[in-house]
This record gives structure tokens, sequence and C-alpha cells, in this order.
């Protein structure tokens, strides 16, 4: 049985990463560059679709390759402590702890009756001992590479525990005299959405994550995808026709997340009727296919994840498609001030929901957004 190469579920690694090259040749080199490259601390940035987790694999992989170890973590509550856990093999060591009362049961188990509360200062420690007790196991030039997703997710207080850590260790490894190639390194790569990660870097504890190599994932070039699909789908054992895998590149609009689907849709409705090309029915049904999911993993959060009075200003564009929103009109719909409007629109377009079309217009900048909207607003009325 063939097996289909496109691979959409969320964070698998698809076999070509297209249009990501040069990112991840650029931490490959900062491994390679030893203490103070600046692609050791690396913020990934993109919307929902962008290919933000796959990228964050492969540069673990990177990582691997040169001889570190990896920690991998998404950014949910208890993150540092679960990085004291896995660099300590599952015995952190307790520093500064503030330890509650407890009895005894015999020799066997001993019950708590308070607490253990860390603060700040003492998790940073307690982290940056096991980080350096780790290091010492780890032969000249290599280190650990921690790999963080959903980072807009992040409490302020595990982000700002982190930040210091990684200062402090580097900081460490000066003191031991040995040359930049040969001290043992520490890199950070952490992926998050662009607009809540802004708020994150702007508080003034976290400077120095303000200081991370940024790296924008946008579009894939059409005709990078194009080729893509070409290849990917010859690997395979199918044929595509050029002029066919150029209409269903232009249907992704480049988002790596559609791109798989598209892909993987379209080859499975080939392979359902047993056929060695793909033809342009298999696209209609893969493409038909790959909207509902993209739908439901892009467009749905996109749009649930905003404020009410934001959904009432996208909502307010929808009269206005497939053409570009006046601005004036939003706020005659929504009976709001130009002033409500600007702000709205301002928040919007720092979401990467929206996007300026001009001068007093803006359009949606998320593929599908619009026909997923049109559906919601039929089911509400």
């Amino acid at each position: 049985m063939a097996i289909n190469p496109f691979k959409p579920t969320a964070g698998k690694l698809p076999p070509i990463l297209i249009g990501r090259q040069a990112i991840i040749d650029d931490f490959r080199h900062g491994l390679l560059n030893g203490a103070g490259a600046p692609e050791r601390l690396m913020l990934l940035t993109g919307q929902r679709g962008y290919g933000k987790t796959v990228m964050l694999t492969e540069l673990g992989k990177v990582a691997l390759q040169q001889g570190w170890e990896l920690v991998s973590e998404t950014a949910t509550a208890g993150m540092c402590e679960r990085m004291i856990e896995t660099l300590t093999a599952g015995s952190p060591r307790v520093t500064g702890a503030d330890l509650g009362p407890s009895i005894g049961i015999g020799n066997i188990a001993s019950l708590s009756l308070g607490h253990v509360d860390f603060s700040i200062e003492q998790q940073a420690l307690t982290l940056r001992s096991a980080i350096n007790e780790r290091l010492k196991k780890l032969p000249p030039g290599r280190g650990i590479c921690f790999s963080i997703d959903e980072a807009q997710a992040a409490s302020l207080e595990d982000m700002t525990m982190l930040a210091t850590t990684v200062q402090h260790v580097i900081r460490d490894q000066d003191l031991t005299n040995a040359s930049d190639k040969d001290q043992k390194g520490i890199a950070l790569v952490f992926a998050a959405l662009p607009s809540l990660m802004d708020d994150l870097l702007n508080d003034k504890v976290l400077t120095f994550l303000r200081r991370a190599v940024q790296r924008k994932l946008g579009p894939v070039p059409i005709v990078e995808v194009k080729n893509a699909f070409i290849t990917s789908i010859t690997h395979s054992g199918k044929q595509i026709d050029t002029t066919l895998a150029l209409h269903a590149a232009q249907e992704t609009f480049g988002y790596p997340y559609m791109v798989q689907l598209v892909g993987y849709y379209m080859w499975q409705a080939a392979e359902s009727r047993r056929s060695q090309q793909i033809e342009e029915t298999d696209f209609k049904e893969g493409l038909r296919d790959a909207v509902l999911a993209f739908e439901d993993a892009v467009c749905a959060p996109a749009f649930k994840g905003l404020t009410l009075a934001q959904q009432s200003f996208v909502m307010a564009m929808l009269p206005d498609q497939p053409h570009a929103s006046k601005v004036a009109d939003i706020a005659e719909r929504v009976h709001k001030s130009q002033s409500w409007v600007s702000k709205y629109r301002a928040s919007l377009i720092d979401a990467r929901v929206i996007e300026s079309a001009g001068y007093g217009h803006v359009r949606f900048a998320v593929p599908y957004l619009v026909e997923y909207l049109i559906k919601q607003d039929k089911h509400e009325c």
C-alpha cells in the first residue's frame, strides 16, 4: 500500500520544510559558532497554521544532531518545575522552599498538612543549579537546547524565571575561562502567536528575551508550494500535472498547514480510486475536505479567541466580501464611534486577523475565514 507523503497532523514533521531552510541553517550556525552566537536565542512567531510547532521540532532535531541535549516544553502551568524534573531525571532538589507541616505514617509514607511554596527567586536558583549540574556531564562545546511552544500562554513568572536563569547560566560559563568554542552552552527557541507574545516581551523584566533573533513565519511562496506538491507526489509514486499543482498551490494561500491538508486529501482521493494520477476531481474533493479541516483548526480558534467587540468588527465586514471594507462603513454598521472602530481595527491588525487594504480600508488576512464566518452567521440566523 502506498503511503501518503503529506502530514497535516499538528506538529508532525512534513517531508519537505518548504520556505524554512534559512531558519534551520541560522540555528545550526548558531550552535556551531560557540558561546555568544545570537541565533542561540530565537523567537518564532506566526499565526496558527504557519508551522511554528513543526519548526520547533526541526530545530530540536538540529540540536540533537549537534550533540546537544533537548528539553521540550509547552508553556502551561508549572513549566519550569517540569524542566527541573527533566534535568534532574525526576528527582528535583528543593532549594529554599517553605515546607508545610507533615506527619509520618510509620515507616511507610508522609502526609503533607501544608504546602511547598517557591518564590520566583528560589525556583530560578533551583533551575539554575539543575542546568549547571547537567552541563557538567556534557563534553566541551555542547549544551542544552530548551524548546518552548505556545509561549504566549506562559505565565510571566515562568518566563521571567527562565530568562533570568539562562542569563545566569551563561555568566557561569563565562567564569570557567573556557574558550567560546569550548564553553557549554544554552540555546532557547520559543514559538508564539505574534500579538500575545508582543505583550509578554514588552514587560520590562524580559529585556533579555527582547534581544532574541526573531523569525516571523509567513506564507510560503506559491511557486515553492507548487514545486513541493510535484516533488512529494512524485516521490510517493503518483503523478500530478504541473498546471493542477499550481492551482492547488494557489488555493493554499501559502499557509503551511493548508499545504499539508490539500496535499493529503487530494492524494487520498486519488488513492481511493486506485489511481496513480491525481486528477481535477481529486483536487476538488481534496480541497473541500481540506477547507473544512482548516476552518476547524485555524479559523474557529482565531475567531473564538477574539473579544466580543473584535468579533462584532469582523462580522460587520462580511457584507463587503469579496472586496475590502471601508472603515467608515463598519462604524455605521456597528453603530460605534470612529475612535471605537480605530481601536479595534488596530487590535485586529496586531492579531493578524485583518490587514490594511489602503487608506481607510481593511480586508481579512486569514484565508477561508470569510467562508467560516458566513457559515456561522447563517447558523445563528
